[in-house]
């Protein structure tokens, strides 16, 4: 294994431990986002925008749920206070969906390190992904996925 992947697990653990502190009963997501000497700009995680009450009765309405969660690319991108060209953002347990892709790519950031889709993750958004992963691809964006 080399140095770069070993930052990357590392890295990605970093995300993993994030995202349990969303409160979704669902779908936890943490993110990371790392500069070129790997510091650590950013953190971020599934939820609602601070000051928005996130009780446990809007998280089991499902669609209340969806049009009040940031994703934790997106608060990780929001909470970052400084230029993010060329850094690499860490996402877990999920590639990030289009339009996180989009705001990824609209930053600067290069690199993308996630896990690779479970069969379940393929099923239920694996056509999501996919356009995520052209858009990287038009890009130049690097989609790494560790296993």
């Amino acid at each position: 294994m080399g140095d770069q992947e070993k930052w990357d697990r590392r890295f990605l653990m970093d995300a993993a431990h994030h995202s349990v502190w969303s409160k979704d009963p669902s779908t936890k997501v943490g993110a990371l986002i790392v500069d070129n000497l790997r510091r650590i700009i950013s953190t971020g995680y599934n939820g609602p925008a601070k000051g928005v009450i996130d009780s446990d009765d809007r998280f089991f309405d499902r669609e209340l749920k969806l049009a009040l969660t940031l994703h934790a690319e997106q608060n990780a991108i929001l909470f970052a206070k400084t230029d993010l060209t060329d850094c690499t953002i860490y996402v877990y347990p999920m590639e990030p969906c289009s339009i996180c892709a989009s705001m990824i790519i609209q930053t600067g950031i290069k690199r993308v390190v996630t896990i690779e889709p479970t069969p379940e993750q393929e099923e239920r958004w694996g056509s999501n992904f996919e356009i995520s992963r052209q858009i990287f691809k038009e890009t130049g964006v690097e989609l790494v996925y560790i296993k």
